[in-house]
């Protein structure tokens, strides 16, 4: 049998293989091109390609060639107008470019194909973030775009040693994933440890970035191991102090990692606004972190086991309010957290006009209809709503702080107050026995070693604060 017909063997038999694998895809376009040597055929989804691209440079170049050279390297250099092409001879890999938005060219008279990159998805214009507005500074935010959110770092930092690293996770989805990391700054056991981890993730749908926090995770907490943001500034701050960042396909959500405690009680508005007023609303975050966490369960425990440490007025005062409340103190507590957990909840669900006004009048109504039907008594609705509202000061720690406040909430209610300093006790020991990428959780708190972290419970100079954290990478 001649070379030619061996070719145009292969090639019959390679578009039926790939109409096999995606027959049922109406979407899919296969455009036949004859030419003095033999058909050429090119496949590609129209939804996810450029279609008036692919007429231009590849189809009318292809149609209007009068003599086709043998090398089909030539073909690819010399007839398509494309900036990204390759050659390739794997048929899965055919099949894999054409899912990645590329255009596949296969030839009857030759045995390699060629990929042409056509990629033109549809997706919304970068906006501000509606969970991290701030009042001064940028309001770009990133989009579930991977390349845009490429170029969101690559416009602020302009360094040949910022390095991104395409891998591709889900076993079954393919999903592009960046890992992104500036070489000298990021420790190299860092970077080996998330690398390592994504490559060896075992997923099969990568559809959220939460897979991927499950995969670097050394041990379960509900606590956060990982940064979130949506926030392209927030991200370059986190590359710069040598951390790495993995950004991937569909999501606007960026990883950060390692992310510490400390991290939790910073937000944007701390390094564009002065750093006087905002370490002083650093530490307001800091006394609502501990309220939302320690009143409830310190007030069961002084009115339930220990009342002679409460003033004698004081002391009075209450016993009048609770003394037409039907229920023991606890079952009084757990009633108006409950109450509270359900206008929050509300609030989140509805369209945000109407979640808003919700919360704040239900809240209201609430709280006065408690006290009037005598669940509750005045200075319980005020332990609980204060404690509630500070979760909002810290609101990506909301369920790890309502979750360990119900703990020391139930041991206090078991115990008093010896009972409410073990559950403080247990809620320490398990946020210093966390790590974060090999990095303890609490860093630079609680160890013994050095570290060049200058942003802890007061912001300091932005100076001092924009380099790198770990001790013996400084550069």
């Amino acid at each position: 049998m001649s070379k030619k017909k061996i070719y145009f063997k292969k090639y019959e038999d390679n578009l039926k293989a790939i109409k096999e694998q995606l027959k049922n895809n109406d979407d899919v376009i296969y455009r036949r091109i004859d030419t003095e040597k033999g058909p050429i055929t090119a496949i590609y989804i129209s939804n996810i390609c450029s279609q008036n691209f692919i007429s231009h440079a590849i189809i009318k170049p292809l149609v209007a060639c009068k003599d086709f050279p043998e090398d089909i390297e030539k073909i690819k250099n010399d007839h398509i107008f494309a900036d990204d092409t390759a050659l390739g001879t794997d048929l899965d890999e055919a099949v894999k470019q054409i899912l990645f938005a590329n255009v596949v060219l296969l030839f009857s008279f030759a045995d390699q194909f060629i990929y042409c990159d056509a990629e033109e998805y549809s997706f919304r214009d970068i906006q501000e973030p509606p969970t991290e507005t701030v009042i001064k500074g940028p309001r770009e935010g990133f989009t579930e775009d991977l390349s845009t959110n490429i170029s969101l770092i690559r416009r602020r930092i302009r360094n040949p040693k910022l390095k991104f690293e395409k891998m591709l996770i889900g076993k079954q989805s393919d999903t592009p994933v960046m890992l992104v990391y500036i070489e000298d700054q990021a420790p190299t056991e860092l970077v080996a440890f998330v690398r390592d981890r994504l490559q060896n993730a075992k997923i099969k749908f990568l559809l959220e970035s939460k897979a991927l926090d499950e995969a670097l995770q050394t041990k379960k907490s509900i606590f956060d191991t990982l940064g979130y943001t949506e926030k392209p500034d927030k991200v370059v701050g986190s590359l710069i102090e040598g951390r790495v960042a993995i950004l991937q396909e569909n999501t606007p959500f960026v990883v950060t990692a390692p992310h510490f405690f400390v991290e939790y009680f910073s937000v944007g508005e701390d390094y564009y606004l002065n750093s006087y007023g905002q370490s002083y609303f650093r530490l307001v975050r800091w006394i609502a972190f501990f309220i939302a966490l320690l009143l409830p369960g310190l007030y069961l425990s002084l009115i339930a086991y220990h009342f002679k440490l409460v003033p004698y007025i004081f002391a009075f005062r209450m016993a009048i309010t609770r003394s037409g409340v039907p229920f023991p103190a606890i079952v009084e507590i757990m009633i108006m957290m409950l109450f509270f957990q359900i206008l929050r909840e509300a609030g989140i669900r509805l369209p945000q006009p109407i979640g808003s006004a919700l919360s704040i009048v239900g809240a209201l109504i609430l709280g006065d209809a408690a006290i009037g039907a005598g669940l509750a008594s005045e200075i319980t609705v005020l332990i609980i709503a204060l404690s509630s509202i500070s979760l909002f000061l810290v609101p990506k720690m909301y369920a790890g702080i309502l979750l360990w406040s119900n703990t020391i909430l139930l041991m206090a209610a078991v115990l008093g107050l010896p009972g409410f300093y073990i559950g403080f006790i247990l809620f320490c020991s398990h946020i210093s026995d966390l790590t974060t990428c090999g990095y303890p959780y609490l860093y630079p708190l609680g160890t013994f070693r050095s570290f060049n972290f200058q942003d802890l419970i007061l912001r300091d100079d932005l100076n001092d604060i924009s380099k790198n954290i770990f001790y013996k990478d400084e550069k």
